[in-house]
């Protein structure tokens, strides 16, 4: 029943993860609530080993379909992913206990930033080229991958607002975008857990299929209706997030 409860959960993180990220609100707190005598870093481990495929599956299905900056989404998400796994280390030794406070003001900062500026992300227009696109992307890898490591919540939506934001690129691209260094920096993330023995592997590859069919669907749809339906669901997801985070800071 455990097994069955998990993996209709991580179809549904994924689902939800190749639209837009967000897919942690979902799995993270479904294995926390199915296993709650469990370590938490062996549960956030299993997560990862889930998550990881779909974000992989999810940014090949993209590739076909969006054109991706590859010279400098590469750079970007190999320095997501040595940013990630500093972060995954710095947290076994730090508490990141002080960030849970901070994280829903951030998060409502962004949500009031995207609303008010109603045509945000609906025109792909990269305003970068070059070595500059290589050095702001590489920016957004190392600001993002660090923080995904080390605490993690909310880094999908955090990696499309600022593609949209800084980089210019429309809400579907920046989505494209940000699986790609999502992929690197969960895949540093499960690298470092496995190596610790925190992941529940009979789990994960389970629950892996289930992510990988629900990042087939949610891909499939954020391509078929494009930007705008991206930006809906964004919204839709950061505004969860304000939600779950809040409790977790100041109510529980």
């Amino acid at each position: 029943m455990e097994l069955l409860i998990v993996s209709l959960a991580s179809l549904l993180a994924g689902f939800v993860d190749a639209i837009v990220g967000g897919g942690g609100l979902i799995l993270v707190p479904a294995l926390f609530a199915t296993f709650p005598s469990a370590p938490p870093a062996s549960l956030l481990g299993t997560n990862k080993g889930a998550s990881v495929w779909g974000t992989g599956v999810s940014t090949w299905q993209f590739s076909r379909r969006v054109q991706m900056r590859w010279a400098s989404l590469l750079p970007a998400a190999l320095t997501g992913f040595a940013a990630s796994f500093a972060g995954a280390w710095l947290v076994t030794v730090v508490s990141p206990s002080y960030l849970r406070k901070a994280l829903p003001l951030i998060l409502l900062a962004v949500l009031l930033y995207t609303l008010a500026k109603k045509e945000l992300g609906r025109t792909h227009a990269p305003r970068y080229s070059g070595q500059a696109e290589i050095a702001a992307a590489c920016g957004i890898g190392l600001l993002i991958g660090f923080y995904d490591g080390f605490f993690g919540p909310g880094t999908g939506s955090f990696l499309v607002f600022l593609f949209v934001r800084w980089l210019g690129y429309d809400f579907l691209n920046a989505s494209a975008s940000a699986k790609l260094m999502n992929t690197a920096t969960n895949a540093a993330a499960l690298i470092l857990f496995a190596l610790k023995g925190h992941v529940w592997w009979h789990y994960a590859l389970v629950m892996a299929l289930a992510n990988v069919l629900g990042s087939v669907l949610g891909t499939r749809l954020a391509l078929k209706h494009g930007a705008g339906f991206v930006r809906t669901v964004f919204i839709a997801v950061v505004s969860s997030l304000i939600l779950k985070t809040s409790y977790d800071a100041f109510l529980r």
